[in-house]
């Protein structure tokens, strides 16, 4: 489906972020006509210096303000939306619940509605997390495991998840939901991640900084097969009868924080700068894995680069980064 972009009106929430700014460059490359909701004008943001916002129509505004989207939507004839505007910070979240549910909650319903009432739009996106599925005791998650997110921004993936498939399952909205791990590559400027983190310590000649005891487990994604995940799911959304429904994307690796940590400083080769370990971390899920047996079953899709391949890529990126700024 090499020209299945080209020429569409596709609308992005969240394009300053570390995601929608790798999914803003492919859909450019692709040639689709985009259309992006910026809330903060990050400098230092990919979107930004890469120079993705002068190639696309860029709209001031919250996705929490529900005229706007209307408009949007409504004035540049959008066909296609990819939901991914969202604070994504867990500690941030922590810290300040109310604006968390604000954007991640009432900013899904604002625009599943805004889509509802818009008939041009064939294919909505609406981004999750593997968070959303809380603690369980049988992993990895599948799509059919329950949402039971119990803390503030794995409650509001929980909340928005439910809005989405109520939308599908009461108005029949053309939605697919993703769930995918962390995910990880150049430009993710969230430096309490633990990968772009450790990755600026080293260059700054630092002991990286590890919040938890280092035994937390998670799931990692290569952002570039996420946005390849992402445009698959869009594409398929109405040949393969796939409306309500949510996927999981994932590498199915499971690896604990420290052994990331440790990975990094090797393919640095800088193995002398021991992590600090802080073991502050007391309003997080331990253990995370996704099951992408689903989306590779039924969407055939499978993840291109390996964790090594993914790193290697992300520590040149940041390296370059850090010499110019």
């Amino acid at each position: 489906m090499d020209n299945f972009w080209e020429n569409r009106n596709v609308f992005i929430t969240g394009s300053t972020g570390f995601l929608g700014s790798y999914l803003t460059d492919e859909l450019i490359r692709r040639k689709a006509t985009v259309t992006s909701l910026v809330r903060d004008w990050v400098s230092r943001s990919r979107f930004i210096f890469s120079d993705a916002n002068k190639k696309v129509n860029v709209i001031r505004g919250e996705i929490e303000d529900y005229a706007l989207l209307e408009r949007i939507l409504n004035e540049y004839e959008i066909e296609v939306v990819f939901h991914l505007a969202a604070q994504t910070i867990v500690e941030t979240a922590n810290r300040n619940p109310l604006s968390t549910f604000e954007a991640n909650i009432r900013g899904t319903w604002n625009l599943l509605e805004a889509c509802r009432r818009n008939p041009l739009v064939k294919r909505i996106i609406v981004a999750s997390s593997d968070k959303a599925y809380g603690v369980q005791k049988e992993l990895p998650y599948s799509e059919s495991t329950p949402l039971q997110g119990n803390h503030p921004y794995d409650a509001s993936k929980s909340c928005a998840d439910l809005i989405a498939y109520t939308y599908f399952n009461t108005y029949k909205s053309p939605v697919c939901i993703t769930r995918c791990g962390n995910f990880y590559g150049g430009g993710d400027n969230n430096f309490n991640r633990i990968i772009p983190g450790t990755i600026r310590s080293v260059i700054h000649n630092e002991h990286p900084v590890i919040r938890s005891d280092g035994s937390y487990i998670r799931d990692y994604i290569y952002v570039k097969d996420a946005v390849a995940a992402y445009m698959l799911l869009a594409e398929k959304i109405e040949d393969e009868g796939i409306h309500g429904e949510a996927f999981n994307f994932s590498n199915e690796i499971q690896i604990t924080v420290l052994e990331l940590t440790k990975k990094i400083l090797f393919l640095t080769g800088r193995e002398d700068l021991e992590p600090a370990i802080l073991n502050r971390a007391d309003k997080e899920i331990r253990h995370q894995y996704l099951s992408a047996k689903k989306a590779r079953e039924r969407l055939g899709w499978q993840p291109l680069y390996t964790l090594e391949q993914g790193l290697q890529e992300t520590i040149a990126w940041y390296k370059e980064f850090f010499a110019n700024f």
